[in-house]
């Protein structure tokens, strides 16, 4: 429900602190419903989220949104674009206040060609992706909506904040109105 990835983030973290040019990987900061990346617009950086929680979303050609993962601490933003040389294939935004670590094109695919730590956390995070989204499936498969809806609501308030209904109903592949007819059987 809310990926995280402490390895990649402590790898970051060196990274920022370790760097012999400063400039080379910035922190940069975004508020609430900021967009971090924009679907179909060109990659300008490659960033990993230090602290808060942004949404991962697909928006259709009916111009419905579907929300494919919260992204917590640790979760890297554009790599998969870098890799493939393609524009965004979703959007980012931010749910609360997020502070990302930011490198420049021309650093990630440096460090990528040379370091075979971030080689392995990439691969590492690929493949957490890949299990991800199995897991999600075969759940949204076997269990109810309510049952999903009750995990995203615990998430809420674990996490103190506030997520819209919009995004519930994006996030579980339902109307607001579908939403709201849950949420009153639950209560």
């Amino acid at each position: 429900m809310l990926r995280t990835n402490q390895a990649f983030l402590g790898y970051f973290e060196n990274l920022y602190n370790q760097q012999e040019e400063k400039g080379e990987v910035v922190l940069k900061s975004f508020s609430r419903d900021e967009n971090i990346l924009i679907q179909d617009q060109a990659l300008s950086k490659v960033m990993l989220i230090k602290e808060g929680i942004a949404k991962c979303y697909f928006t259709e050609e009916n111009g419905k949104e579907y929300i494919v993962e919260f992204l917590g601490n640790g979760e890297i933003l554009g790599e998969v674009e870098l890799i493939k040389n393609i524009i965004c294939l979703c959007g980012v935004k931010a749910v609360s206040e997020v502070t990302v670590y930011e490198t420049s094109i021309a650093c990630f695919k440096s460090l990528i060609k040379n370091d075979l730590t971030l080689n392995h956390l990439l691969l590492g995070s690929f493949a957490e992706r890949i299990i991800n989204t199995s897991s999600r499936a075969s759940y949204q498969q076997l269990y109810t909506v309510e049952h999903t809806l009750t995990q995203l609501l615990d998430m809420q308030s674990k996490q103190g904040i506030q997520i819209s209904k919009e995004d519930m109903a994006a996030y579980l592949g339902i109307t607001v109105r579908s939403l709201n007819r849950i949420l009153k059987s639950l209560k």
